[in-house]
């Protein structure tokens, strides 16, 4: 039986657990029905191949694709060069996928885009996100409301479309929030994956990150498990329905 391959870049554990642990919980997936490779870890891609999946997921992380070579860690450096097959095949052979938040930046890039801090919202929080009209007729958004909320905050954005991509929703301060490639790739700047218990899981580990202040991480916290973000679960649902 096909499982779904789930893809993390997170060096540190709990925050990967973490993530983990939302992606079955969101997607009401078990434990057997995925493989997970944690792919800063040294040769964490050898014999991976999408084609034996269902579907890939590609979670979110620390990292920025758009900063310097000379600034990235060696693990960045190392799952920015393992990837790359994985994500050219995916696009070649329009393999289901769906990458979150750090996802947009290692695909824009790919994709002859332009990813940069232009539009980046390292303030954590909760944000109305609008979905287009090319989005309304896909089967991720159909049966969601527009605008809805979700959990937002990255250091950089897709500043600039890549020619094979459309984009499907935008907020007001970010432009590209969910965009497709071909008819199975999907990826998001927003968080579809979690809720406000992990969110502040990972507010905590990624407090000293640069993202905000360290002494506004428990305010941050406060605000984001007032809001309603069930809506945006529904689209991370949907791939996963759609192509289990």
């Amino acid at each position: 039986m096909k499982k779904f391959l789930i893809i993390q870049s997170r060096p540190e554990d709990e925050a990967s657990g973490g993530e983990y642990q939302s992606i079955l919980e969101i997607g009401k997936l078990k434990a057997e029905e995925v493989d997970r490779v944690r792919g800063e870890k040294s040769l964490a891609f050898s014999g991976i191949d999408p084609e034996d999946y269902k579907g890939v997921i590609i979670g979110g992380g620390p990292f920025t694709y758009s900063d310097e070579e000379s600034k990235k860690s060696e693990e960045q450096k190392q799952f920015e060069n393992d990837i790359q097959p994985i994500l050219a095949k995916i696009i070649e052979k329009d393999i289901p996928c769906f990458a979150i938040c750090y996802g947009i930046g290692l695909l824009t890039s790919k994709e002859g885009g332009v990813v940069s801090r232009k539009y980046g919202e390292p303030q954590q929080k909760v944000e109305p996100i609008n979905i287009n009209e090319e989005g309304k007729r896909d089967p991720l958004l159909l049966n969601v409301q527009t605008p809805f909320n979700a959990i937002v905050g990255h250091k950089e954005a897709c500043e600039i479309l890549p020619r094979s991509a459309t984009c499907l929703a935008s907020s007001l301060d970010c432009p590209v929030q969910m965009m497709r490639f071909g008819k199975n790739v999907y990826v998001t700047q927003f968080h579809p994956e979690m809720d406000a218990e992990a969110f502040a899981v990972r507010i905590r580990i990624y407090k000293n990150h640069g993202y905000f202040k360290p002494d506004q991480a428990e305010d941050i916290i406060n605000k984001i498990v007032t809001q309603d973000i069930s809506e945006s679960w529904k689209i991370f649902r949907n791939f996963i329905e759609r192509y289990k």
